[in-house]
């Protein structure tokens, strides 16, 4: 079993190896060595950098899944009282140490364990787009690792669009003669405010809930050449999300259809569009056997019901859930308030509470996936 002195430290260790999103690197290697340690059969940095350590066999087999990079930014490690501050304290080492340790108190037994730290979540997701395309791992079940608060599971995150709009108006003319010429900044605000009422028409309900609604939001704009002469070309990005009962196309066709009306209305000016990102909305089925599992789990050491929750962020877990077709939860200890702030922290009987409810799950997983198999 492992102790709570060198759970501790392990984390600590973990903390002081800065890994910002495209060098993780060195993490990786010191997770590598840590996993043989703890007895993985085996361990492996692939292509892209990801740790995958495996161990047990047969069936079910489950992947613990967290991310080992961070922002950027030096949070100085240190152990204040009942708190460990560092970057990544919360976002998302102390989930990713809690994965590892929960999964190595855990005896080989029937049931395959794959553990993997991922690169670049905060970046453009590399790590998790490879990870997938790995047909020999093969999961019926997912759990990544993110700051949910020991007490919640993230059962849902909304899908993303990123979208980049150019509008052209083929010349530009003096300011002090704005007549002469159509101003591209002020056309490609008309534009956006007709796609704002189009994807507002989702919202017929008028939902409390902001995780079932479509939301957006203007991310960057760039237009003009000089101070006093008109713009010719602006460019906008806009971040859409998307809750779970509708689709990236779903939105994309709406744009479309009225983007072409628009072309059409303004046939003197070039409009274009292009999606710069596109990631399907996730949710796990809260009856699945992966967050009963959980469920049970929490309810052993905390004793209480934890909150199913439906987040309106997007993450890796859209792409687990999505590519690889099976239930996947997102759940760790952390408050995901502190992740990315200047004095980032973790809460060490969260952490130590968190290895726990990890191996516990794994427990109940098996047996829930066995019962069923052998109905």
């Amino acid at each position: 079993m492992v102790s709570s002195t060198f759970a501790i430290e392990l984390l600590k260790n973990s903390l002081e190896i800065y890994s910002p999103s495209r060098s993780e690197t060195k993490f990786a290697i010191f997770l590598k060595d840590v996993c043989l340690d703890l007895g993985f059969e085996k361990a492996n940095i692939d292509s892209v950098g990801n740790i995958v350590a495996m161990k047990g066999t047969g069936d079910p087999i489950i992947l613990l899944c967290g991310h080992m990079d961070t922002v950027p930014g030096i949070v100085p490690v240190r152990l204040d009282g009942d708190y460990m501050y560092g970057r990544g304290a919360s976002d998302a080492k102390a989930p990713l140490m809690a994965m590892l340790l929960g999964a190595a108190d855990f005896p080989k037994q029937n049931g395959t364990i794959i553990f993997a730290g991922v690169v670049d979540e905060e970046g453009n997701a590399t790590g998790i787009k490879n990870l997938v395309k790995d047909k020999s791992l093969n999961p019926h079940y997912a759990i990544f690792g993110e700051p949910s608060g020991i007490d919640n599971i993230t059962i849902s995150y909304k899908g993303r669009l990123e979208i980049r709009i150019l509008c052209d108006v083929n010349s530009g003319a003096h300011a002090s003669a704005p007549w002469i010429s159509l101003n591209a900044i002020e056309e490609i605000y008309s534009i956006w405010a007709n796609l704002k009422k189009v994807l507002d028409s989702y919202d017929i309900n008028k939902s409390k809930n902001k995780a079932d609604l479509v939301s957006y939001s203007v991310t960057e704009i760039s237009g003009g050449s000089s101070h006093n002469v008109t713009p010719q070309k602006c460019r906008m990005t806009i971040d859409i999300r998307i809750p779970a009962h509708l689709s990236c196309d779903d939105i994309l066709n709406l744009i479309d259809i009225n983007i072409n009306k628009i072309r059409k209305d303004k046939d003197a000016i070039v409009i274009k569009y292009q999606v710069e990102d596109k990631t399907e909305p996730f949710q796990a089925n809260a009856s699945s056997t992966l967050v009963r599992s959980l469920v049970l789990s929490i309810l052993d050491n905390r004793k209480k019901r934890p909150l199913l929750l439906k987040k309106t962020g997007t993450g890796d877990m859209n792409i687990l859930g999505n590519v690889l077709k099976i239930p996947v939860v997102t759940y760790g200890p952390g408050d995901p308030h502190s992740s990315h702030t200047v004095d980032e922290k973790i809460y060490i009987h969260e952490y130590l509470m968190g290895i726990e409810i990890y191996k516990n799950t794994l427990f109940h997983m098996i047996r829930l996936h066995k019962t069923l198999q052998n109905r």
